[in-house]
């Protein structure tokens, strides 16, 4: 009787210890700096407004950088890109300094984060932005001032993301000059 309870109680501890190891927690978001390239653009991150984000590997020692959290996005969303992620972080803008500043070490989750699209706001190349806030306060007060809606990670278009739904400037002829007719 003593020798089941003993094997029982090794097996449960060997059973435990196996799921604490395939629980793996989310690396640590990197700072943004001078050598971060957009995955998309080539070009600098430091050289754009607006969010950015990176992307965290399994099979990569640094992360994907973009130069747009849409971009970011979209990069889950395309079935020719690693499928190892890790972590994926966006500047949270309700701690960023301004839309041209937008911060080197404010990184959330995406995941956790909640979206503006729709606004006025455009990213990278004047395409549509998915504006990421931690707090649903700035992200709110955001629209207030931008137009646009609040969204959840998982809820953001893939049509908005991956390009076929035009940027909403597009269609306020006031406010871009993207010809309508």
């Amino acid at each position: 009787m003593k020798l089941r309870l003993i094997l029982a109680l090794a097996a449960a501890v060997t059973l435990a210890g196996c799921k604490e190891d395939t629980v793996a927690t989310a690396p640590p978001a990197v700072a943004l700096n001078a050598d971060a390239m957009g995955v998309f653009c080539g070009m600098n991150l430091m050289e754009h407004p607006g969010p950015k984000g990176q992307i965290i590997t399994a099979g990569r020692i640094d992360p994907y950088w973009f130069s747009s959290a849409r971009d970011t996005v979209a990069f889950t969303l395309m079935p020719d890109q690693p499928r190892d992620i890790r972590a994926i972080y966006v500047s949270d803008m309700g701690r960023a300094a301004s839309w041209d500043a937008p911060g080197d070490t404010n990184w959330i989750d995406a995941r956790k984060a909640l979206f503006v699209i729709g606004g006025r706001k455009q990213g990278g190349m004047g395409a549509a932005e998915a504006v990421p806030f931690g707090e649903r306060a700035a992200a709110e007060a955001f629209v207030a001032a931008n137009g646009g809606r609040v969204v959840t990670f998982d809820k953001i278009p893939a049509d908005y993301v991956l390009g076929s739904e035009p940027p909403a400037a597009a269609n306020e002829p006031e406010h871009s000059d993207v010809r309508t007719n």
